[in-house]
């Protein structure tokens, strides 16, 4: 099975992230300083801005951004052809409509007319023709929901495009929320000749990492590598403007705690990122006219188990792992999530949820641990456990795993990394930890997604499945759910390979996180958090929940 070629390149992405983090999370109060001072250079007084802080400089280039923070970025830079909804659905967006031949292999959308990017260009069939290849030819980002699946994509006239399958992808429009739409012209106009693309030179990369060529409500204004993506309003947007619509927002590149703490009370930060810890965001939520929203979003916390390395290797050593888990007390570190009832998160459709669940029992880990081919030589194979030390609170699960661990006998050596060399651990089976804590959420709205890039062959050697689980039956049955129509048959089939999973248990499913964020309720409109208020669904598609052309600010508000 091939590799997919994008996650090699998404590694680069994920090293600039992590050495981002890691030089601000020691620049403490004078980082504050400077981020205060740029965020007014870039404001003028009483603009309407929404500045949020994220992990890494954003990577605003639609065929290489994966992240949270070039999601976020993604979605109000550049449109897409359909729109993800808060209930699951999609709506309309560059497409106004679409057919789908009786073979499910043509697909036909119909494009808004009138649309303009950025320069004044109006957006045409070509655009989205030139997206999708150049996609497919860098092959990292989000290209790996098409490269098996997109024969071929045409135009058939200025308004109208056509999309060929290779075979039946029932989710395939839920896919397109990740094609932005690239304005042809501009893009091959910024073409740094003697690239790696042939006559396409470097296909406009080095000119899209600091500019965009989209159509999205809000326009690139600059981007400083290791400190922020400014972004102002687009007055020309196709899909208007409220009156208390924001004039720009600011991606700010930190999560250090005591920085982001201060942006907070200084209001100079309207939304805190979601790896601020449980201490930070209490502390947050005594400043006056400061909230605390709490989502699901579709994120899971799995502790991956590579299933081809000793002792982790062998099924009943993993199930012995699997019952002496505290799940309870690992839950409680994280308010308002959930303990996690299996591979896909409860929030994404398609999800089983009576699925057999492992839970806190010595007396069944002792039991499984003595039908393991290691029950006799444990001082043998201590197992290596992996967490991210950017991220204080999981040091505490590994923890809590050591202790549980040698209540039946088994030896746990914590290692602890920073983001950059995780990547780099896991991009190989025989470096690989045997058991690696990281959070995962779907890239489209469906247990599908969840399934093939966290379980597929294709996904080993990066950082979503350090499970290494190389199973044909998975691979063959994830292929068929995803090209099963009929969505009924298709979701019962998800459901199957669910059961699968959970009997072979490769992975540690621990909770499903709710996303707990400081934000400026007091002059702030932020309808994913108004909805989660009401008990209501959030989109689990990432970056569109800070789709920032609905959210509303109210600077008359901003108390001083």
């Amino acid at each position: 099975m091939k590799k997919r070629p994008f996650k090699r390149a998404t590694v680069l992405l994920l090293v600039s992230i992590l050495v981002v983090s890691l030089a601000l999370s020691g620049c403490g109060q004078n980082s504050s300083q400077n981020s205060s001072n740029q965020g007014q250079q870039n404001a003028a007084a009483n603009e309407k801005i929404i500045r949020v802080t994220v992990s890494g400089t954003p990577n605003i280039d639609p065929a290489v951004g994966q992240d949270y923070g070039s999601c976020t970025a993604l979605a109000n830079i550049y449109d897409t052809l359909v729109f993800p909804q808060n209930d699951g659905t999609l709506k309309p967006m560059l497409a106004e409509k679409w057919d789908v031949s009786s073979d499910n292999l043509t697909y036909t959308f119909y494009l808004r007319k009138g649309v303009k990017f950025h320069n004044g260009d109006e957006l045409t069939a070509d655009d989205v023709v030139f997206s999708m290849k150049r996609l497919l030819t860098i092959g990292e980002g989000f290209a790996y929901l098409f490269t098996d699946v997109v024969k071929d994509v045409t135009a058939a006239d200025t308004y109208t495009v056509k999309f060929t399958l290779n075979k039946p992808f029932a989710p395939f429009v839920e896919t397109l929320v990740r094609l932005y739409i690239l304005n042809k012209d501009q893009v091959t106009q910024n073409i740094k000749q003697n690239g790696q693309y042939g006559d396409m030179g470097d296909y406009g990369r080095e000119w899209l990492i600091t500019h965009d060529a989209g159509s999205g409500p809000y326009t690139v204004k600059e981007l400083q590598q290791q400190a922020y993506l400014y972004a102002v309003r687009f007055d020309d947007y196709w899909g208007g403007w409220d009156k208390d619509a924001p004039d720009a927002f600011k991606l700010i590149d930190s999560t250090e705690g005591a920085t982001v703490r201060t942006l907070m009370n200084n209001r100079e930060l309207e939304i805190t990122d979601q790896w601020q810890t449980t201490e930070n965001i209490n502390a947050m939520s005594k400043i006056p006219g400061v909230s605390i929203a709490t989502i699901f979003s579709g994120t899971i916390l799995n502790v991956m188990l590579n299933t081809k390395k000793a002792p982790t290797d062998d099924v009943n050593f993993r199930k012995a792992l699997a019952y002496a888990f505290d799940y309870d007390s690992i839950v409680k570190l994280f308010p308002g999530s959930v303990k996690a009832k299996g591979p896909v998160p409860h929030d994404v459709p398609g999800n089983a949820a009576d699925l057999m669940q492992y839970t806190y029992d010595i007396e069944k880990a002792k039991e499984y641990l003595q039908k393991s081919k290691y029950a006799d030589k444990l001082d043998q194979y201590p197992v290596e456990v992996l967490t991210n030390s950017d991220v204080p609170d999981l040091e505490k699960i590994a923890l809590s795993m050591q202790a549980n661990a040698e209540k039946i006998g088994i030896k746990v050596n914590i290692v602890k990394a920073p983001w950059i060399s995780i990547v780099d651990m896991m991009s190989k089976v025989d470096s690989t930890p045997n058991a690696c804590i990281i959070f995962v959420a779907p890239h489209y709205n469906e247990a599908g997604s969840i399934l093939e890039s966290r379980y597929h062959s294709k996904s080993t050697g990066t950082w979503e499945q350090g499970e290494w689980l190389q199973s044909k039956e998975i691979d063959n049955m994830i292929e068929d759910a995803l090209s099963t129509v009929d969505k009924n048959e298709r979701f019962e089939k998800y459901k199957k390979i669910q059961e699968v999973l959970v009997d072979l248990c490769p992975t540690i499913w621990v909770l499903d996180q709710a996303e707990r964020r400081a934000y400026q309720s007091d002059y702030m409109y932020w309808p994913g958090a108004e909805l989660a208020k009401q008990g209501k669904p959030v989109t689990s598609v990432m970056g569109y929940n800070f789709y920032f052309h609905d959210f509303k600010i109210y600077p008359e508000k901003m108390k001083k």
